[in-house]
């Protein structure tokens, strides 16, 4: 088994929660703030140490990606891109990465998920670590029904997971970020279609759940989980990631940057990404980050 853990960007489905607005374009590829959307799980798989991504798009959509994202050399990564032709569930992912995936582990995250907070990056690596089992993670919500969410027992251990339960579980949704072993595509080949002709990545979760090889981890207070999949979750998380970049003049999920502070690309190279970025001010920030000796603080964390 590959110990290197892969990462999929899921970048797929129709949008239709945004229609009129994704009629034409992605969702992924719409602003958020200051950044393409997919910027956001983008950055957050690279925090995680991972630098192998399959990105998996719609037909449609897939040179608009590729013309964003290219092979991803420039941030110190790999991207390769694959088709979705009909969005049949997050676990279809999966079955899509076959070839891309191998023999490796790997982190999932969907597209329009955005994940901010202290420790971020230990959570992550922590996750990473645990190669022989898989971990999830949930976030207190206040409607639960609208979610995948974990049922827990009396001394707090993961009993069961149900999607969108009609009566109230728990307030621990699951978000669109699972880290899985090496048997995640033999086990999703095992999944049936939901009866909205889905396979879904919850039923995958109780698969690991039952055989004891899934770890729940709870995101709390210190920690922001935005799902950017309507007009009015997209302005907010547009707001929040305004507000917070404003004021501690830091952006988020900016991919050239996390690059830099992993040591993936070097001074030099961020310099020439900032270049035709200028006009904008993105491209200011970046060179600042060169200049400014308070900001020039790398990441300490060291990845195998």
């Amino acid at each position: 088994m590959s110990l290197e853990r892969k990462g999929i960007l899921l970048s797929g489905g129709k949008g239709s929660r945004l229609y009129p607005v994704t009629l034409a374009v992605s969702k992924q590829l719409l602003p958020l703030y200051d950044k393409p959307l997919i910027y956001y799980p983008l950055g957050t798989l690279m925090l995680g140490g991972i630098r192998e991504i399959l990105i998996i798009t719609t037909p449609h959509d897939n040179n608009a990606f590729k013309r964003l994202l290219g092979d991803g050399s420039s941030w110190g990564v790999s991207i390769t891109y694959a088709i979705q032709s009909q969005p049949e569930g997050v676990a279809q992912s999966l079955l899509i990465a076959k070839d891309f995936l191998k023999d490796s582990p790997c982190a999932l995250i969907l597209g329009d998920n955005l994940f901010y907070g202290n420790e971020l990056v230990n959570i992550l690596r922590e996750a990473d670590k645990n190669k022989n089992d898989s971990t999830i993670f949930t976030y207190p919500v206040s409607d639960p029904e609208n979610y995948g969410v974990v049922e827990f027992d009396d001394i707090g251990r993961p009993k069961k997971i149900i999607e969108k339960p009609d009566k109230f579980i728990s307030r621990f949704a699951i978000t669109g970020l699972y880290y899985y072993d090496n048997t995640a595509v033999e086990r999703a080949r095992f999944l049936k279609p939901s009866s909205r002709g889905e396979l879904e990545i919850s039923a995958l979760n109780q698969l690991y759940l039952e055989s004891k090889n899934l770890h729940v981890h709870k995101l709390g207070r210190g920690h922001a989980w935005l799902d950017t999949g309507t007009i009015d979750s997209l302005i907010e998380a547009g707001t929040f990631i305004r507000t917070i970049e404003h004021r501690q003049g830091l952006k988020i999920g900016c991919p050239e940057e996390i690059a830099w502070r992993l040591g993936w690309i070097n001074d030099e190279q961020l310099d020439k990404l900032a270049e035709p970025l200028l006009k904008s001010g993105y491209g200011n920030y970046l060179r600042q980050l060169l200049v400014d000796e308070s900001l020039n603080d790398k990441y300490e964390v060291t990845y195998s």
